[in-house]
């Protein structure tokens, strides 16, 4: 089958369902799931069926937290390289933050300078999260009714100057404009606080660098969002949760009726702090990737639900940026690329521990939409939801190397690693888009999805 052809109907002995895994055939029409037969189901003549055989079929990823840099800093990433990654990784929508094009998605105005850039330049699905900094709360709603997902703020310094972090005061004001919406606020949860440790120490260190950002941050933030949430009821979410620490505030807030929601990252799961070289800044970020036993806690927090979602944080730059010849974890920038590799990564510690196939939908495509409203579309197979695919082999191992990575730059921590878990082929909204490495010849993806709120009829 060419790539860019139409699929009508995909076979596997394989099919994720709900909880189910199971042979059936998927069939297509019009870009849509039209629907689910059992395996043995003889499809018309003239239907091309692409049998997959033993790959495990299952909804394409939703990833919700991708910094694709453009316009403005398309030497770090850019539309065509970030959604070519994503194909490659069996996502078929990536959610793009605020930060850190120039210029951010502040204003209504930014925003549809974004939309002009990312036309034409998109393998998959591509919504947008829009950002809240001080001052631009008269433009949440514009920006609500053009289209985006919702907005994202920084407690902390985001680093970048032209995307402030906010105050109590820039929150109150942005909580007011987005009650009743049905938007959501995304929260980068760290907090200055007066015994935040400066960095001092041997700057190659990576120990150095994880004291000076240390688990209370996160906890005084979260503890300020928790209150936030409650008093507003306006959705609520952390992004990149790397402590432990705060589930409990997080917990005991829900149990009183916040609307709040928590991510993590892969490197949270699959990285830890003993295991990083000297100088080794491409495993750099904030928060940061902290010990083994603070990993083990966010795994069972995953499992015990407490932790509704796993994301990239794809957030590239260029060598120079990372301090690579010097190794200066202080002043390398806090950012892990791993939009391609997001799938096997998880899935490579996740059955370790028990996980299923299922657990892999709702963590990575069903929750993920969820947040970003874009659930009646994505991330589920069902009729009428977008015919969005991946086809992979959980069993095949590969390893990561520089030449199969099609981020713009090719600095990741997990260069010559091997995972488990291989890609075959992405089908977005019934088209062939990847296959065994290679793209279909143009963008098919939608550079805008228009995000269904229960809430939207009262704006």
């Amino acid at each position: 089958m060419e790539l860019g052809s139409v699929v009508s109907a995909v076979r596997s002995k394989r099919v994720v369902i709900g909880n189910d895994v199971r042979p059936a055939v998927v069939i297509i029409k019009d870009g849509k799931i039209h629907q689910i037969l059992s395996e043995n189901f003889s499809v018309g003549v003239g239907c091309e069926v692409l049998d997959v055989g033993d790959s495990v079929v299952m909804p394409g990823i939703v990833d919700c937290h991708v910094h694709v840099n453009e316009p403005g800093r398309t030497s770090w990433e850019g539309f065509w390289t970030a959604t070519k990654a994503a194909a490659a990784g069996g996502v078929t929508t990536i959610v793009d933050m605020p930060l850190n094009s120039i210029p951010p998605t502040t204003t209504l105005g930014n925003f549809h300078e974004k939309l002009r850039e990312a036309t034409g330049k998109c393998f998959v699905d591509t919504a947008f999260w829009g950002g809240v900094i001080p001052g631009n709360q008269l433009e949440l709603q514009p920006m609500i009714h053009a289209g985006v997902a919702g907005f994202k703020c920084f407690l902390i310094h985001s680093g970048v100057e032209e995307f402030p972090h906010v105050t109590d005061c820039d929150l109150h004001a942005a909580m007011k404009q987005l009650q009743g919406t049905g938007s959501v606020l995304l929260f980068h949860a760290e907090l200055d606080v007066q015994q935040t440790t400066q960095e001092s120490g041997e700057p190659s260190q990576y120990s150095t660098f994880l004291q000076s950002r240390p688990d209370v941050m996160e906890v005084e933030a979260i503890r300020t969002v928790t209150e936030l949430c409650l008093q507003y009821q306006v959705r609520c979410h952390i992004v990149h949760l790397s402590s432990a620490k705060p589930l409990k505030l997080i917990q005991k807030a829900r149990q009183a009726g916040a609307p709040l929601t928590v991510e993590t990252t892969h490197h949270y799961l699959s990285l830890c702090a003993e295991n990083i070289p000297a100088g080794a800044t491409q495993f750099k970020c904030c928060p940061p990737i902290r010990g083994s036993n603070n990993q083990e806690q966010l795994w069972s927090a995953l499992k015990a639900g407490q932790i509704d979602m796993v994301v990239s944080d794809h957030s590239p730059c260029t060598p120079d940026l990372k301090k690579l010849d010097t190794g200066d974890f202080t002043q390398a920038w806090g950012g892990i690329s791993s939009l391609q590799f997001g799938l096997p990564l998880f899935w490579s510690s996740a059955r370790k521990r028990g996980f299923q196939l299922s657990d892999v939908v709702r963590l990575l495509s069903q929750k993920t939409s969820q947040l970003c409203s874009l659930d009646k579309q994505k991330g589920s197979l069902g009729p009428n939801y977008d015919a969005d695919l991946v086809i992979w082999d959980p069993e095949k191992e590969f390893e990561i190397q520089e030449g199969s990575i099609h981020h713009k730059n090719k600095i990741t921590p997990y260069l010559g690693i091997t995972l488990q878990g291989v890609v075959c082929a992405t089908i977005l909204r019934g088209r062939l888009v990847y296959k065994e490495g290679s793209f279909c010849p143009e963008p098919l993806g939608k550079h805008l999805l228009i995000p269904q709120r229960k809430n939207q009829a009262q704006l």
